[in-house]
């Protein structure tokens, strides 16, 4: 489902979601197709939603006009790592 059809459906508020299509843009994903999996209409619950979503779902509110997720690298260790007791 589009993004557009979504925000009509579930006007100003948050939804759980799916993404089955997206592209990427330098560090930002842009989602273009959904699937909903529920709405949410406490912001507590919606928070508790994100924190325990995996892989490719995820929470948005349906009052930002698109799907654009951040990208943040894991930083990652150079050299050797020794640990003496």
């Amino acid at each position: 489902m589009k993004w557009v059809e979504v925000k009509k459906l579930y006007p100003d508020q948050y939804v759980l979601l799916e993404e089955l299509e997206s592209v990427t843009q330098g560090n930002k994903k842009i989602i273009k197709d959904v699937a909903i999996i529920k709405s949410i209409l406490d912001s507590k619950e919606a928070t508790r939603e994100l924190v325990r979503s995996k892989g490719n779902r995820f929470v948005y509110h349906t009052s930002e006009d698109e799907i654009i997720i951040e990208i943040v690298q894991s930083p990652r260790f150079r050299g050797n790592i020794s640990y003496e007791n």
